[in-house]
């Protein structure tokens, strides 16, 4: 068998396979078997009729098609194997030549169009520079996160005074369109400031005493009536404060492992570095691949962008969302960010080559279980979930990915505002020490190679894999 690639576009390629009568030979035997297990013919058992006779009852063409179509997408995929193409769509395929059927020669010509995996030429990464805000934890820092955990700890004390920002409140709530209650709903608990409910709720109880009530103007977020514009009245039942304990050592006992308050304000104050610290890889690491993105042109396959917009907007949380989902805004929307998480995967995966980054179960295991907790699921029943559903290499290709990356903010210079230079080896370390962990592990079987889509590898949640390089092939 012969096949040749003809680059279409930089994203489609058309295959040319060419399958001589010899390698058909096999097909054609096994369409002979098969044929004669569905005929009856008088006086031959099932299965047991000679070739000449099938070639009368149902033709030798007919024999001659089966076979074509039983090893169609044998031929497809060898001819994938042998041009180390890279299929991203399903593949549309068209036989422009069959053997003769009276004949026992000829050959088995055919075309093949598809979207593959864009080749692209990696940039120089090694040292690339951004600027990130600077950050320093502060007194006021320590304070705060002091506060928080105090407020933990705290009790609500019923006062009578007008609420303010942060306090607690008891609630009845009516709505009512068009002067028609619609709904209503009685001591509900709200913290003043929160905006966690209704659009102009703040400002509506902020100021009222209990026994007091305030009308106001706002949309409904939840129910039958979502989205409409409704009247909405709210009583006020009880207005109550936080009583935040001292700050002792007492406390630092109660709420931690230390035994005195100096202790635990310590710990707060490196978790608070800690914490600008990630705050500060963040940006670096959003910037980092930005910049990396500015230097190649990954070409985007169509195909890749349409597959996405219809599961989005044809999955069951689309239709429920309402008619006003499905908009031209949306759309461009969607379109941009499927582009924009093509783009990374290509040229992060890119990188991960060159880099020979590789995924060990340990760092699979670790990316579950942290997914996991996300969701509120079980470690192992996400796995199994995962498993089943044909998921793990795309995940495998999200670790590696996320790898590449951190390889990338390793290599670069990174300064803040003020002109000095950012130590980040701490916020990519994590990665280079889950290496050293999973080295004596079972590495996981590079997937990532073969995974392509619109996978977002900076964010939470990864998108659907769009590569289809064992799909049947369409006859066009």
């Amino acid at each position: 068998m012969k096949s040749a690639v003809e680059n279409l576009t930089p994203t489609r390629v058309k295959l040319n396979v060419e399958v001589p009568f010899e390698e058909l030979k096999p097909n054609i035997e096994a369409a002979y078997k098969t044929i004669a297990s569905q005929v009856q013919v008088p006086g031959f058992r099932k299965g047991k009729v000679p070739n000449k006779l099938i070639d009368q009852r149902v033709g030798r063409g007919y024999v001659i098609e089966t076979a074509i179509n039983d090893g169609l997408n044998g031929f497809y995929q060898s001819a994938v194997q042998e041009t180390k193409i890279r299929p991203l769509s399903r593949p549309e395929v068209e036989i422009t030549e069959v053997p003769d059927p009276s004949a026992q020669d000829g050959q088995l010509l055919f075309t093949v169009e598809l979207d593959v995996r864009p080749e692209i030429e990696l940039p120089e990464y090694s040292g690339l520079e951004v600027t990130v805000e600077a950050a320093k934890a502060s007194d006021e820092d320590v304070v705060k996160a002091l506060d928080e955990l105090r407020g933990r700890f705290g009790t609500l004390k019923e006062v009578d005074r007008p609420s303010t920002d942060g306090d607690f409140l008891t609630l009845d709530l009516t709505a009512k369109i068009d002067g028609e209650e619609v709904d209503s709903a009685a001591d509900i608990s709200y913290q003043v400031g929160s905006g966690t409910m209704l659009e102009g709720m703040d400002e509506a109880v902020t100021g009222l005493s209990a026994e007091e009530s305030s009308t106001f103007e706002t949309t409904l977020a939840g129910g039958e009536h979502t989205g409409k514009a409704a009247e909405v009245t709210v009583v006020v039942k009880a207005v109550k404060e936080r009583e935040l304990p001292d700050a002792n050592d007492d406390f630092a006992q109660l709420a931690s492992e230390f035994d005195t308050i100096d202790e635990l304000r310590a710990d707060l104050a490196k978790r608070s570095a800690e914490d600008k610290l990630v705050e500060q890889g963040v940006e670096a690491r959003d910037k980092v691949l930005e910049k990396l993105l500015e230097l190649v042109e990954v070409p985007v396959p169509e195909s890749v962008v349409e597959e996405q917009l219809e599961q989005h907007f044809n999955s069951e949380s689309s239709h429920s969302a309402g008619a006003d989902h499905d908009t031209e805004e949306h759309r461009a929307e969607i379109r941009e960010n499927t582009q924009q998480a093509f783009r990374n995967e290509i040229v992060l995966d890119a990188v991960a080559e060159k880099e020979e980054i590789g995924v060990s179960q340990n760092e699979l295991i670790d990316y579950i279980v942290t997914s996991a907790s996300q969701y509120g699921m079980d470690p192992n029943q996400f796995a199994q979930m995962l498993d089943q559903s044909g998921q793990v290499p795309m995940i495998v290709g999200e670790v590696r990915r996320r790898k590449a990356l951190a390889k990338v903010l390793e290599l670069a210079v990174v300064t803040d505002t003020n002109g000095e230079t950012v130590d980040l080896s701490d916020f990519v370390r994590p990665a280079g020490e889950a290496d050293q962990a999973g080295g004596e592990g079972a590495p996981v079987e590079d997937a990532a190679a073969e995974t392509s889509g619109a996978s977002a590898v900076d964010s939470d949640a990864p998108v659907e894999d769009t590569e289809d390089a064992n799909a049947e092939p369409t006859k066009a």
